[in-house]
């Protein structure tokens, strides 16, 4: 059973979901808006979150991000919000999944799941990963470079240990908005795009002039180790 935590201003929906998550096995507990939301997220620190985007108080977004600088806890975002810009813009602060209302309770809780599912699955694999001078402390969610801490979003961070853990392999943008980005409904290979380039220069590096970060034209990209 998880402890799930539901943001939803809309009294019927947020009825109606604990209802149907609770006969589902989950203890939920829910907000009416933003900053009520992100107090429960800290006090009763939920195992997952599913947050509304459109809020009284706040925009979903903005909660999310003020969340994700103190917490790592799954989110959720369920919103009638279905323009793609809108789906980058939550992922890309920190979204673990997006669904698109109307859905059903059956789909909620499956995405829930899933969600919870590859947490489990990630702490598994919490060793260190190194490549060249990069060391990425997954269980910290720390990276370091040269023995100096690199400043990552997390979505950087995700980003970084994805690659790292698979040196040398071309990782196709696809796989990156899938496995990363969680976009398996399709997504802008522009993400990539700007997460790589913001990485890089975090990295000391340029698509112009790279080290660890490779890009193998038509095809991916993949981390080296500059000094082998």
């Amino acid at each position: 059973m998880a402890q799930l935590l539901l943001v939803e201003d809309d009294a019927q929906v947020r009825s109606a979901l604990t209802r149907a998550l609770t006969e589902r096995g989950h203890a939920v507990i829910s907000a009416a808006a933003g900053m009520p939301g992100l107090t429960r997220a800290l006090e009763d620190r939920p195992d997952l979150v599913v947050l509304d985007l459109g809020l009284p108080d706040l925009d979903g977004c903005e909660v999310l991000r003020m969340l994700r600088a103190v917490s790592a806890v799954p989110v959720i975002v369920a919103t009638a919000r279905d323009d793609e810009p809108e789906i980058v813009r939550a992922l890309d602060a920190g979204a673990d999944d997006y669904v698109v209302k109307p859905f059903s309770a059956a789909h909620l809780d499956a995405r829930i799941r899933a969600v919870l599912r590859r947490g489990r699955d990630a702490d598994e694999g919490t060793a260190p990963v190194r490549v060249g001078g990069l060391l990425i402390e997954q269980a910290g969610r720390e990276a370091f470079l040269d023995g100096v801490r690199l400043d990552l979003t997390p979505k950087e961070f995700d980003l970084l240990h994805y690659l790292a853990a698979r040196p040398g392999q071309v990782v196709s943008k696809r796989e990156l908005l899938t496995e990363v980005w969680r976009m398996a409904y399709g997504g802008a290979d522009k993400t990539v795009d700007v997460h790589l380039s913001w990485l890089r220069r975090k990295l000391g590096e340029s698509a112009q002039a790279p080290r660890y970060l490779q890009t193998v034209h038509g095809v991916g990209v993949k981390i080296v180790d500059p000094g082998a």
